[in-house]
C-alpha cells in the first residue's frame, strides 16, 4: 500500500480537478493501457487497473471529498492495515467503456451489466402518475371524499399479464436464454471488442410468445378507465398532494404498480385568507360601534360568532379567536382567526345626525368644514 500512486498523478491531473477534466483524463488512460491492446502487458494491464481504481474515487464526490482531506485512509479503511488491494465500487465505468469503444468488454468490460441485464428481465415498478384535483375553501378545511376519473394501465384481466392466450405459456428465448441480452463481437482500430445489447430475437424481454393474448396483444396490459374515491383530509394546503399507494400505471414482469398522486388545488374563498393553519378576515365597523364598544357577528369557519369590541377601538386593531383556524393536517390542531377591524366613515347622514356630531365637534373643541346654523 506504501507504493500507491497518488490519484491526481495516476490520471494526470492536478488536485481540484473538475468532473469534466477527470472523466476526460480517464478516458485516454483507459484507452491507452486497455488489456485488449496490449495482450500479454502485464504493466499495461496493472496501469488500466490503477487508472480504474483512481477514477472509481475521483468521480465520486464523497469519496473524492475524503480522499482530497485524508488520503487513501478516506477512502480505503484498510488502509496502513496490511490491506492486499482496492476494492472500490467499479459500477459507473461500464459506461465510460461504452463511450470510449461502443460496448463492454470481454475479461474487463461488461461493469454493471448484471444489473442491467437483471433490471431488463427482472420485475419492475410501473410508473407514478399524477393527476391535479380542484377543492373549495370550506372543503380544504373540512376534509372530504371526492371521486376522480384517471386512465392507467392495467394488468390485462385475460392473461393475467402474461401476454399468452389463454392455456399457451412463452418460450425462453434460445438466443439469450432468458436473460434479455446478448453479447457481440465488434471490430475496431484498436482491436476486436465485445458489447452487449437487447436481443433481436425477443426484443429484450427474454421470452418468445407465439400464441400472443388477443385482448392485450401480448402486452400484458391494456389502458382503462377508472372511477376512485378518495379521502382528503382535514387542512389540505393549496399545491399540497395526496398518495395512492398502487393506483398507478402496472408494473412489468411482476413487479408493482405505481402510485396515484392528487395534487390538491385550493379555490380561494371570498371571505378568509391562509397562512398556514391561521385565517385572516376583515370586519367593518361603525363610528359609533367603536366609540362606545359594541358586540358584533363575524364569521368563522364554523358560523357566525360574536366578538366584543371594547370601546375606544381604533381602525386596524386586530382580535383573535382562539382555535377556530384551519387544523394541522398532520395533528389535527386548529389554527386561530385573525379579525382586522374596518372603521367605516358615515355617508349620507341626516340633518338631525349633522347636527348632533357638529354639537359633538362643539364640546370635543374641534373644528369642521361646516358653518353653524344661525337661528
Amino acid at each position: 500500500m506504501a507504493d500507491k500512486r497518488d490519484y491526481y498523478e495516476v490520471l494526470g491531473l492536478k488536485k481540484g480537478a473538475s468532473e469534466d477534466d477527470i472523466k476526460k483524463a480517464y478516458r485516454k488512460a483507459a484507452k491507452a493501457n486497455h488489456p485488449d491492446l496490449h495482450p500479454g502487458d502485464k504493466e499495461a494491464e496493472a496501469r488500466f487497473k490503477e487508472a480504474n481504481e483512481a477514477y472509481a474515487v475521483l468521480s465520486d464526490p464523497e469519496k473524492k471529498a475524503r480522499y482530497d482531506q485524508f488520503g487513501f485512509a478516506g477512502v480505503d479503511p484498510n488502509y496502513g492495515a496490511g490491506s492486499g488491494g482496492f476494492t472500490g465500487d467499479f459500477g459507473d465505468l461500464g459506461d465510460i467503456f461504452g463511450d470510449i469503444f461502443g460496448g463492454g468488454f470481454g475479461g474487463f468490460g461488461g461493469f454493471g451489466g448484471q444489473a442491467r441485464q437483471q433490471t431488463r428481465t427482472g420485475p419492475r415498478r410501473g410508473e407514478s402518475l399524477r393527476v391535479r384535483l380542484a377543492i373549495s375553501f370550506e372543503e380544504a378545511a373540512f376534509g372530504c371524499k371526492k371521486d376522480i376519473n384517471i386512465t392507467r394501465v392495467d394488468q390485462c384481466p385475460d392473461c393475467k399479464g402474461t401476454g399468452c392466450a389463454p392455456g399457451t405459456t412463452p418460450e425462453v428465448c434460445p438466443d439469450c436464454k432468458g436473460t434479455g441480452t446478448v453479447r457481440t463481437q465488434q471490430r475496431t482500430p484498436f482491436g476486436v471488442f465485445q458489447s452487449t445489447g437487447p436481443c433481436p430475437k425477443c426484443g429484450g424481454s427474454g421470452r418468445i410468445i407465439h400464441s400472443p393474448c388477443p385482448r392485450c396483444r401480448g402486452n400484458g396490459t391494456v389502458r382503462a378507465q377508472r372511477k376512485l374515491n378518495i379521502s382528503i383530509p382535514a387542512g389540505i394546503d393549496d399545491g399540497e398532494t395526496v398518495s395512492l399507494r398502487g393506483q398507478g400505471n402496472a408494473g412489468a414482469n411482476g413487479g408493482p404498480a405505481g402510485d396515484l398522486l392528487v395534487v390538491v388545488q385550493v379555490r380561494p374563498s371570498p371571505t378568509f385568507r391562509r397562512d398556514g393553519s391561521n385565517i385572516y378576515i376583515t370586519a367593518d365597523l361603525s363610528f359609533v360601534q367603536a366609540a362606545l364598544g359594541a358586540e358584533i357577528q363575524v364569521p368563522t369557519l364554523d358560523g357566525q360568532v360574536s366578538l366584543n369590541i371594547p370601546e375606544g377601538t381604533q381602525t386596524g386593531s386586530v382580535f383573535r379567536l382562539r382555535g377556530k383556524g384551519m387544523p394541522n393536517v398532520r395533528t389535527g390542531i386548529k389554527g386561530d382567526q385573525f379579525v382586522t377591524v374596518n372603521l367605516q366613515t358615515p355617508k349620507n347622514l341626516s340633518r338631525r345626525q349633522k347636527e348632533l356630531l357638529q354639537e359633538f365637534a362643539d364640546i370635543a373643541g374641534e373644528k369642521t368644514g361646516r358653518k353653524k346654523r344661525k337661528f
